[in-house]
């Protein structure tokens, strides 16, 4: 029988001027948000404080990664306005700190490489205080995406490990471990750019696996790691195993801490781009 989704990972539903803003903004440059289209719990106190994570490159996935809200299908072909109307929303949202994610779009050759940088090139020509982070998809590890993206410089290189190596296939059968942890070595390694990423608890993983999982991430170089719950986002996602209590995230922590690791947020509704600003 699957347990009861406890109350600390419960968040109300807001409503103000400033979320309807947030919302109108967003519909009228045409842009998706990881937000409404991976159901975050964050969403709404994001919105209240007037800021949202954009979603490029459309809102369907060329992989099936299982814990995920996002749909595979076959991609429509890249909106080459998006990059302009991404800066639009992001000078009329009046943010100091933009946070831009993608879908996966293994069907193009740079798998979006360059549509990244697109964005933050137009950020940088109408917003140029603006400081920029990006979470990327692993570009099937292509050393030439990579350097696209280290020439386009941007503040923060976000790549999601998201579980532990022996979950990997369960989880994200199209992904590699391997490959995604080495994808951060590069970044760190041939940049001065800092690096991120993230992970899910409550898959089935074990304390040690975390443990290694921060160890690897630590000696790629990685500047912060943030950890929240994993939430089944429908009954056709993968189940809950376990979920963590406040007591136990404070564990991880401790655990984050002794890994050597910089930075971290790690708590029950922390996500990715959660409070990313706070982080820088």
């Amino acid at each position: 029988m699957r347990e009861r989704l406890p109350e600390y990972l419960k968040r109300p539903v807001i409503n103000t001027d400033t979320t309807k803003n947030v919302r109108k903004i967003l519909k009228n440059h045409c842009l998706n948000t990881v937000c409404e289209n991976a159901r975050c719990p964050n969403k709404n106190e994001c919105y209240t404080k007037n800021t949202a994570t954009f979603l490029i490159m459309g809102n369907v996935c060329t992989r099936n990664c299982r814990y995920c809200n996002i749909s595979c299908e076959k991609p429509s072909p890249l909106d080459p306005l998006e990059p302009v109307n991404i800066a639009k929303a992001v000078k009329d949202l009046n943010l100091k700190y933009a946070v831009i994610t993608s879908v996966t779009r293994d069907d193009l050759p740079d798998g979006g490489a360059g549509h990244f940088a697109g964005c933050i090139y137009e950020i940088r020509k109408l917003c140029p205080d603006t400081k920029i982070e990006i979470l990327t998809p692993d570009f099937k590890g292509d050393i030439n995406s990579l350097n696209i993206i280290i020439k386009a410089n941007p503040d923060v290189f976000n790549h999601n490990i998201e579980t532990v190596k022996e979950l990997f296939k369960t989880a994200r059968p199209q992904g590699n471990y391997n490959r995604s942890i080495e994808v951060l070595k590069y970044i760190k390694e041939n940049s001065n750019i800092t690096t991120k990423s993230g992970l899910m608890v409550g898959l089935g993983e074990t304390i040690k696996q975390i443990e290694e999982t921060l160890y690897d991430l630590k000696n790629a170089g990685c500047d912060i790691v943030t950890i929240g719950q994993y939430i089944q986002p429908s009954k056709k996602h993968l189940e809950v195993a376990k979920y963590y209590t406040p007591e136990e995230f404070k564990e991880l922590q401790n655990l984050a801490k002794n890994t050597g690791i910089k930075y971290y947020q790690i708590n029950p509704l922390v996500r990715s781009s959660y409070r990313a600003s706070e982080m820088v």
